[in-house]
């Protein structure tokens, strides 16, 4: 679909053929069977239906030649391609919610479910999200085209935000299948990396790359060989992986020396601090609890508010952190780690059947394999040390 829509400049029109692409394969492929290149077909059978689409609409024969002159059938491009792609989309016509979201549907192919799930909303209403930013491209006669130049840093922050969504998704996803998808965040990555070649001295760039390593470093540690769960307190240490975290810390550097902190760059500095403990009890809570009060200053969340909290319980206890917590209880209610970090400080206090409660209606939330199992082990009367 990529390919479809820069070369068309119609996002719509290439979402539409892919997916009556798609349909046509189901039914013929379960008569004649699955062809020998499925992506080719698919791509060949969407261009072609686009092709249709276009005669009938008479939408110009420049646009078709360009069309009929494309024969590559491989649904493999360039990642620099999926990268413009991804500048185009994040359209400033549209609000900034909507960008991000368009995008993560129609370039990187996320779910509706799983977009919903990262914005924090129901399903139904990412839909209609959905629905209102095309509505509203066509409305104002939007042209999907790749930026100018000096349009790119206008569109910046949505881009970020946009990779930064794909690798949390691929780092703990939110369906009921499995656990992480490894090739978001390879895709991550890969944008990433792209990006940072485009914008060398864009501080952000560099911090979420940084951000990224760090995570990456302790991906070997993040699951146990039943499949739960491992939380960061009781990961084996010394299997991180050190190359991950020297490069994070490079890229870091680069990007404090600049002198332009951003969000991306605090949220790094705060898993460096984690990624540079030799144990969870000799992590600096009090630099990361300042951290993240930065990180609330220029980005305000109640997530990163619930993140502090953690910080909190093992700088100024957990009362402390708990009414910290039960600030964030109405915005967040329908967010599993509100209630899985609630149980834990509620534990502490001695709160236990009110910490079973709190386990309960996490466990009651999450969709994702791997933390259903760490929560039904706390409810079976076994929590692990740490928090959520």
């Amino acid at each position: 679909m990529a390919g479809l829509a820069r070369r068309f400049g119609d996002l719509e029109l290439a979402e539409d053929c892919v997916q009556d692409a798609a349909a046509e394969a189901l039914e013929r492929w379960a008569r004649e069977g699955e062809p020998a290149n499925p992506a080719g077909w698919l791509v060949t059978t969407a261009r072609r239906k686009a092709l249709d689409r276009l005669r009938r609409q008479h939408l110009g024969d420049q646009k078709l030649a360009l069309l009929a002159a494309t024969t590559d059938e491989t649904l493999t491009e360039p990642d620099d391609d999926r990268l413009a792609l991804v500048f185009a989309c994040c359209h400033p016509a549209l609000p900034r919610d909507q960008q991000v979201a368009l995008t993560l549907r129609s370039v990187c192919g996320l779910t509706t479910g799983e977009i919903a799930a990262a914005f924090l909303v129901s399903e139904p209403a990412m839909a209609q999200r959905l629905v209102r930013a095309k509505r509203s491209l066509r409305a104002g006669r939007v042209r999907f085209r790749v930026p100018d130049p000096d349009e790119i840093g206008d569109r910046l922050r949505e881009v970020l935000a946009v990779i930064y969504l794909v690798f949390n998704e691929g780092w703990l996803a939110s369906s009921a299948r499995v656990p992480e998808r490894e090739e978001l965040v390879r895709e991550s990555v890969a944008l990433a990396d792209l990006l940072i070649r485009l914008m060398p001295r864009e501080p952000e760039a560099l911090g979420l790359r940084a951000l990224i390593a760090f995570h990456q470093s302790r991906a070997a540690t993040r699951f146990a060989s039943w499949g739960r769960l491992v939380l960061l307190a009781e990961q084996d240490r010394s299997h991180w992986d050190r190359a991950a975290i020297t490069h994070g810390t490079s890229l870091l550097d680069r990007a404090i020396a600049m002198g332009r902190p951003g969000p991306y760059q605090i949220q790094a500095a705060i898993a460096a601090l984690h990624a540079g403990a030799l144990s969870w009890e000799q992590t600096d809570w009090r630099q990361i609890r300042l951290l993240y009060s930065r990180l609330d200053e220029l980005a305000p969340s109640p997530v990163l508010r619930l993140n502090r909290a953690v910080a909190t319980r093992y700088v100024m206890g957990a009362e402390a952190a708990l009414a910290e917590v039960d600030r964030e209880a109405e915005v967040l209610a329908g967010y599993r780690l509100l209630h899985s970090t609630r149980a834990a400080l509620l534990r502490d206090l001695g709160r236990a059947e009110e910490a079973h409660a709190a386990d309960a209606r996490a466990y009651e939330l999450a969709v994702n394999p791997a933390e259903r199992d760490l929560l039904a082990e706390r409810l079976s009367g076994e929590p692990p040390p740490g928090l959520a």
